[in-house]
């Protein structure tokens, strides 16, 4: 019988503006059901918590306007384009 893991088992590093967006679009993509839970072993679609990543990072676009470098202003943009097809398509 293996144990049961949580998020907090899975620890991801912080201080990064590039990895933290990462982070953000993958629970855009759990959200719509495209990854699977590494916690739960599952692929579950909720629309809610998908538009709300996808919220959180247009504002963030708005927010952070001009005062990012090109490289990241690319990744985030990136990010928010791919988000926002999958979640037009899952909608």
């Amino acid at each position: 019988m293996s144990e049961e893991r949580t998020a907090a088992d899975l620890p991801l590093p912080g201080g990064n503006f590039r990895l933290m967006i990462q982070r953000m679009g993958y629970q855009g993509l759990l959200g719509l059901g495209l990854l699977e839970n590494p916690v739960t072993g599952t692929k579950q679609v909720n629309l809610t918590t998908a538009k709300m990543v996808l919220e959180d990072l247009r504002m963030l676009t708005e927010k952070t306007a001009g005062n990012l470098d090109a490289e990241e202003q690319e990744h985030l943009d990136g990010i928010v384009k791919d988000l926002e097809g999958a979640y037009a398509k899952a909608s």
